[in-house]
């Protein structure tokens, strides 16, 4: 009878000793997950501005948070999928880093998962959120006005080459929200100058090899690119046979400037990541989306290559460079 009891005591202890670790690693806290989803291609530039700001909020990749990333690659018919995976897989926060077309398929793909984005275009307009200031659902973020300075960036290309009138437009069909914001905008900026802007369509690197073979064929003066993920992706084919054909050529991003594009106005977009990180960062620290305002630019930045305005053979207005917050030489 003793012995007996001494057993069972045994295998008491026993259990307690191998089920007392289980215990305290399930109650060790999980380690939350963020989903990043975005229109573009897998550029480690555009995640490092991100993981910056995440840095900022107190959260670096593998030690305390993990990053699920979801690349679009410039097929934005593929984003309700990516974002429908990234619910499957409960994810704590979907993070958008710079496209409106994939900001709104998260949107409508959950109304409960918290959704930081980055987009160019009105998010009130967009419907991504009630108002600026108190966004009230489930959806915060940065808006970094691409579409609102178009007519701004029509202004600049003019004064960077005046004696151009005709201006080919080059938009991504696929993207039919920025698409008709901006042609809105540059339509009526051009009839205010006095200029014919005539809209050329590309969603292929195919596409925008015939566009160009057709600017050079009717003789367009200036092109003007709109803002998009996949032509940014495709910046150094756009910024080369610019170059090639010698076409004044104006653009949203320094980054077209920096691999020899001519001209860019816009938002530095890698402070807007970086903002995107900290308001991710924040939100995992248990802040509401519905509280915490869009955020806005406040400054914009005028980038000159004038290595390649020497190329095509343009001088550039000492007037403009004297407000170029760059110049590439």
């Amino acid at each position: 009878m003793i012995a007996q009891i001494k057993r069972r005591e045994f295998i008491t202890l026993l259990g307690g000793a191998t089920v007392w670790p289980l215990t305290a690693r399930a109650q060790q806290p999980r380690m939350p997950v963020v989903g990043v989803l975005d229109g573009g291609s897998a550029e480690k530039r555009f995640g490092a501005s991100f993981l910056q700001g995440l840095a900022e909020a107190g959260y670096v990749e593998g030690q305390n948070v993990a990053l699920e990333y979801r690349w679009a690659e410039g097929r934005y018919d593929r984003l309700p999928e990516l974002a429908a995976d990234l619910v499957r897989r409960q994810v704590s926060v979907i993070a958008v880093l710079t496209s409106t077309p994939a900001s709104l398929a998260a949107k409508a793909t959950t109304t409960t998962i918290p959704i930081v984005f980055s987009v160019g275009d009105d998010p009130v307009r967009l419907g991504l959120v009630a108002t600026l200031a108190r966004p009230g659902g489930n959806a915060t973020g940065v808006n970094f006005f691409i579409a609102e300075l178009a007519a701004k960036r029509l202004g600049l290309l003019h004064e960077l080459a005046p004696g151009a009138t005709r201006v080919a437009v080059l938009v991504n069909p696929t993207d039919a929200i920025r698409t008709e914001s901006n042609v809105r905008d540059i339509e009526g900026a051009a009839r205010a100058l006095g200029l014919q802007i005539h809209v050329f369509n590309a969603s292929t690197v195919g596409d925008i090899d015939a566009t160009f073979a057709a600017i050079v064929r009717e003789r367009f003066d200036v092109l003007f690119v709109v803002p998009d993920g996949y032509f940014n992706n495709r910046r150094v084919q756009l910024a080369t046979l610019a170059a090639r054909h010698s076409i004044p050529a104006a653009y949203a991003q320094r980054d077209y400037a920096e691999v020899g594009g001519l001209m860019s106005y816009g938002t530095n977009l890698a402070d807007a990541r970086r903002q995107v990180g900290i308001y991710t960062g924040r939100v995992l620290k248990g802040e509401k989306p519905a509280d915490l305002p869009v955020l806005q630019p406040t400054r914009f930045e005028l980038v000159i290559n004038v290595t390649t305005a020497k190329a095509i053979g343009l001088e550039v207005p000492l007037s403009l460079l004297a407000r170029a917050d760059e110049v590439i030489e």
